[in-house]
């Protein structure tokens, strides 16, 4: 055994060094020779003596050290290894293929088993071969095992650092690598961090949506009941969520709570909002709605302040009477299935006609943009803008791209018109070559950037405005100086059309003008049959005041026999799914415009008795735009936003881009089976 183990490297340098000073002091001695012989004599006899010692030591005693080399790399192999199978953390060896080769007492008092030979995902199932560790790229998991919680460290090491015996000897390797796994318990550390995340304080704002409306027109005894009777069931409410709310106006409050009440208020969808929405002191009572907002998981209390009042604004912004919980860029809405309260009184539209009429004025041109494949909603409330603009003495621009079947004939009567200039309506190209930090842009009847006729101009002004009827969602048009959104105006050409009568004495719309803007509140109305109010009503007389003839837009707007025909024959071809929901594909094929048929055919499935719903698909343009519609029975908007899209509560759409229509029909399904079974639809 002695004469196969060999000495190398420092060992044998070591042991070599008195043959290598013998040679040293007999080269010596000759050279003193030379000078003077009897010292060299001398010295020969004790480097005589010197060289005897030393191979004495270096033959006879090498074997003992060699023995006892052996002897303590041997036992400390033996320490070695039982202090890796005694080691307090779990450790074990597998092969590249996951089977465990070796474990420590540790880890097989974990694993509750003897994991001889056993794949280690069938202990931890987190890992799999696709997460093994390479020899470039250790790999980190945290996982659960039993009640404790462990992070797992998986690291490649080559074969020669184990010894043959330390491994399990019925097991044969197959490569020159292993893997070593060690398990460290982090189940306080996951305690502690999961206590201090629940005790994390989450700010929220909470607003009565309709307070002038609901207590203005009862008397003071009444109107003390049910402001009482609102508290109390606001207060009851933060109390079970241990939350501390203080008042800070008639209709505003503001209350902090921990965030491990957060997935309970998630889990009822904010049942606050119904439990105000019933609340009552007789049976005509107003019905009291409430919107919240909430900033969850900020940096600070005034960044989670911050998101709460965004997330508030967005909540009044989509009609109130819902919640929305704001996580940076994430957002999550629950509740908004009410019909949205029309404000009585006119005065932000008077405070927005007054802000936009001070811009306009400060500005050399003014753009206007509506939503892309245009609409006479867009087109009217265009035109309504650029007449305030030509009022004012200002160059306007109406940016159209694709002039649909929808508008086309509006647009060949201003374009025939003399009184109009021949740039009134523009192309995207062209409106970008017109753009600068002098030009006011105005979007219209959109408040989603990708929706707009022409992205790229929102990044070449500084000022843009908005005005739409449409519920906001948290992709919104940055950095607008001005936002009018309106969810309940049942148009963005009634929007308008308010803002008209408080701009000055000197504007005087134009009769093809009044057409175009009564003509947007009639198709978006359905001729007056939803989404109407007092104050749609009261636009449309002001521009029948203005010149605007129903026979003839009546007449300006017929559908062409194949619109027709295409739109009949999606109505029989209808699908009705789960009994409410009334299903349909209109063909694309020799319409000019299918997103407008399909729209057609959405509101006729709703005179079908017994239809909560009604969902209208087409293909055009290499998307599939999704129609819904409904009366008011289900909030067809919140359908929508599920797939990436919105609209109002009765008025909603969506697009896809990377499907078909079959396709695009399962998914709309699948979003109202996944509600239904979560008790978002009742049947």
């Amino acid at each position: 055994m002695r004469r196969l183990i060999k000495l190398k490297g420092a060992m044998r340098l070591y042991l070599n060094w008195p043959i290598f000073l013998t040679i040293l002091l007999i080269c010596m001695n000759l050279s003193i020779l030379t000078v003077d012989k009897k010292a060299a004599g001398l010295m020969a006899i004790f480097v005589l003596i010197y060289a005897v010692i030393a191979f004495l030591l270096y033959f006879v005693k090498k074997p003992l050290i060699v023995n006892e080399l052996v002897r303590f790399a041997a036992g400390y192999s033996q320490v070695q290894r039982r202090l890796l199978k005694e080691l307090a953390i779990p450790y074990a060896v597998m092969d590249t293929e996951g089977t465990i080769l070796w474990a420590n007492d540790e880890f097989m008092d974990m694993a509750e088993m003897l994991p001889k030979q056993k794949k280690i995902k069938t202990i931890i199932p987190e890992i799999t071969a696709e997460n093994l560790p390479t020899v470039e790229n250790d790999v980190s998991l945290h996982v659960e095992i039993g009640e404790r919680n462990y992070e797992v460290c998986l690291r490649v090491v080559n074969t020669p650092s184990f010894d043959e015996d330390i491994l399990w000897q019925d097991v044969q390797r197959h490569a020159n690598e292993l893997i070593a796994l060690y398990l460290y318990d982090e189940t306080e550390i996951v305690a502690l961090q999961r206590e201090n995340e629940d005790q994390r304080l989450i700010t929220g704002l909470l607003y009565i949506d309709n307070y002038e409306e609901a207590f203005e027109n009862i008397d003071e005894v009444r109107r003390s009941l049910l402001t009482a009777l609102v508290d109390r069931k606001i207060n009851k409410y933060m109390v079970s969520i241990d939350a501390i709310i203080k008042k800070l106006e008639k209709d505003k409050y503001i209350f902090v709570f921990q965030h491990k009440y957060l997935s309970q208020l998630e889990a009822n969808k904010f049942s606050l909002l119904e439990e105000v929405r019933g609340a009552s002191i007789g049976n005509d009572a107003p019905v009291v709605t409430i919107s919240m907002g909430l900033g969850v998981n900020a940096d600070s209390y005034l960044a989670g302040y911050e998101l709460a009042r965004g997330a508030i604004d967005l909540a009044l912004g989509r009609g109130g009477d819902q919640a929305v919980v704001k996580d940076g860029n994430k957002i999550a809405y629950y509740g908004g299935t009410s019909v949205q309260v029309e404000k009585t009184t006119r005065v932000k539209a008077r405070v927005k006609a007054h802000a936009l009429k001070e811009f306009m004025e400060g500005k050399d041109r003014i753009v206007v943009m509506g939503h892309s494949i245009g609409d006479i909603d867009s087109l009217g409330s265009a035109v309504g803008v650029y007449r305030i603009a030509k009022t004012l003495n200002k160059k306007a621009h109406i940016v159209i791209n694709d002039v649909t079947s929808s508008i086309r004939p509006m647009i060949t009567r201003f374009k025939e018109n003399p009184e109009y200039e021949d740039d009134m309506f523009i192309d995207g190209g062209k409106a970008q070559e017109t753009m600068d930090n002098n030009t006011l842009l105005v979007v219209v009847d959109v408040n989603r950037p990708n929706y707009t006729e022409c992205e790229a101009l929102l990044s070449m002004t500084r000022t843009i405005v908005i005005l739409d009827h449409h519920r906001q969602t948290g992709e919104a048009i940055p950095n607008a100086v001005l936002s009018y959104i309106e969810p309940y105006a049942s148009s963005a050409c009634e929007m308008v059309a308010e803002i008209l009568q408080y701009i000055g004495d000197g504007l005087k719309l134009k009769p093809l003008e009044a057409d175009a803007m009564y003509a947007g509140i009639m198709i978006d109305t359905n001729n007056f049959l939803t989404k109407t109010g007092v104050r749609t009503f009261e636009a449309a007389a002001y521009l029948r005041r203005n010149g605007a003839d129903v026979t003839r837009i009546r007449k300006m707007f017929r559908t062409d026999m194949p619109e027709y025909y295409a739109k009949a024959k999606s109505v029989a071809a209808a699908e009705i799914f789960e009994n409410r929901f009334a299903f349909s594909v209109t063909a694309s094929e020799g319409v000019d415009s299918p997103t407008v048929v399909a729209a057609q055919t959405a509101n006729e499935l709703l005179n079908i008795n017994g239809i909560m719903a009604s969902f209208v698909f087409t293909q055009f343009g290499g998307k599939v735009y999704i129609s819904a519609r409904s009366i008011d029975e289900l909030n067809v908007q919140v359908v929508m936003e599920k797939l990436g899209g919105g609209g109002h509560m009765s008025v909603a759409g969506a697009q896809f881009e990377d499907c078909d229509l079959m396709t695009a029909v399962e998914r709309v399904k699948d979003v109202l089976r996944q509600m239904i079974a979560e008790g978002e639809i009742k049947l």
